[in-house]
């Protein structure tokens, strides 16, 4: 009895030589240009585009329009817990961090927010929306929501970790919840996350607590989910 050999096509055996000199290259660098690595591998561009589109499906480079493809840092492994303070943490871990308000506003609160806040009846939601940069690259947009008779305290806040922000105000938050799913991006989000559109994203829903246990925040992010791996700790809940 014969059967068929089952033959890699050229496109998947390039991939697979590409994902190998990636160990070569450091977070940011750009590939060399695609008729360097056609010439390089003996392939045509259109079996070099193809081998390409698999290291951007997974994460691993970005094509950037005018400029090239660029090497993506590895995912970053984040301990989530009651006491995990984002910007704390990834300093620690040896990352810059850094949040860039994009916008404030005073908005009608949905029906979650009301019930999550505790808001009063037609009380609005002051809604801050931050880019947040790792290493300088963007990783997160996070909307920071709380209920307007919280206006004194937030106002001020022009950047940085909200939650260092929000101490240095006497308030210090501890996690009480946190749910994590995911969904495709939006233009939008692709464009402030330069991420292709067919890569999803993390979204974390996260409510968070004064130390007196009244709700204070509820934040709600999403994260390249080729950038991020969240890891959860269960355990007894601390302050921040």
């Amino acid at each position: 009895m014969y059967m068929s050999r089952q033959v890699t096509p050229r496109y998947l055996e390039l991939a697979q030589a590409l994902r190998e000199q990636l160990d070569s290259y450091a977070a940011g660098d750009y590939l060399p240009s695609e008729a360097a690595l056609s010439m390089s591998f003996g392939v045509n561009r259109h079996t070099l585009r193809r081998a390409v589109d698999e290291l951007i499906a997974e994460g691993r480079v970005l094509r950037r329009k005018g400029r090239g493809t660029c090497v993506l840092p590895r995912p970053i492994i984040y301990p989530v817990h009651a006491a995990s303070a984002y910007s704390k943490t990834l300093e620690h871990m040896g990352f810059s961090s850094e949040a860039i308000v994009l916008s404030k506003r005073k908005r009608a609160g949905t029906a979650e927010e009301a019930q999550a806040l505790a808001l009063a009846d037609n009380e609005p939601v002051l809604e801050i929306e931050t880019l947040r940069l790792l290493d300088q690259q963007p990783i997160s947009l996070i909307s920071h929501c709380f209920a307007e008779r919280h206006q004194d305290l937030v106002q001020a806040y022009k950047g940085g970790s909200m939650r260092l922000y929000l101490g240095q105000q006497g308030v210090r938050l501890k996690r009480m919840s946190t749910l994590i799913g995911a969904r495709a991006p939006s233009q939008r989000d692709a464009l402030h996350l330069l991420m292709p559109r067919h890569t999803p994203v993390l979204s974390i829903r996260t409510l968070s607590c004064d130390a007196d246990g009244a709700s204070f925040e509820l934040s709600n992010s999403i994260t390249r989910a080729d950038r991020f791996k969240y890891h959860v700790i269960s355990g007894e809940q601390h302050e921040v």
